[in-house]
């Protein structure tokens, strides 16, 4: 029997590599499962943007650690190299990019596949309270605040 978070680890892998294969264009089932060759042509991309555009100091603010560590590891994928100056807080990341890579290509992915980390995550997390703190794993509920006296 497959390990349950195995399985949704694969999952997840799998939408990540389908994802990229979408922000690279991929036409055949051949380029959607080959992700080095969908990176290589995306860092093309960035290189033709970097010839017509000049690259900019772009910076990103991103609080949560997880997707902090996702953008920086899509940047460093596509030969960016993320940095903070010193008394920067830890959530800002800087980039030096074109403008139009930043915004129709490295953002829009990270977005996605943020956004497909994030329910992996969630995922796992409500399963884990449920088998070994408690079987409900809804929000609060909301009440009505109590009475004033006036």
């Amino acid at each position: 029997m497959k390990n349950p978070d195995t399985t949704s680890e694969q999952a997840l892998r799998e939408k990540l590599k389908k994802i990229e294969s979408l922000f690279d264009g991929a036409a055949t089932a051949g380029e959607r499962s080959a992700a080095a060759a969908a990176a290589e042509r995306i860092r093309a991309q960035l290189q033709q943007a970097t010839r017509t555009d000049t690259p900019e100091e772009i910076r990103c603010s991103i609080p949560n650690i997880f997707s902090r560590k996702l953008f920086i590891a899509l940047c460093r994928r596509y030969g960016l190299r993320p940095y903070r100056y010193p008394r920067m807080h830890s959530q800002t990341i800087v980039i030096r990019a074109p403008r139009r890579f930043f915004d129709n290509t490295l953002w829009p992915e990270f977005q996605t596949m943020n956004d497909a980390l994030y329910g992996y995550l969630g995922e796992w997390t409500d399963r884990l309270i449920r088998e070994e703190i408690h079987a409900e794993t809804q929000d609060a509920e909301i009440v009505a605040e109590p009475r004033r006296i006036t």
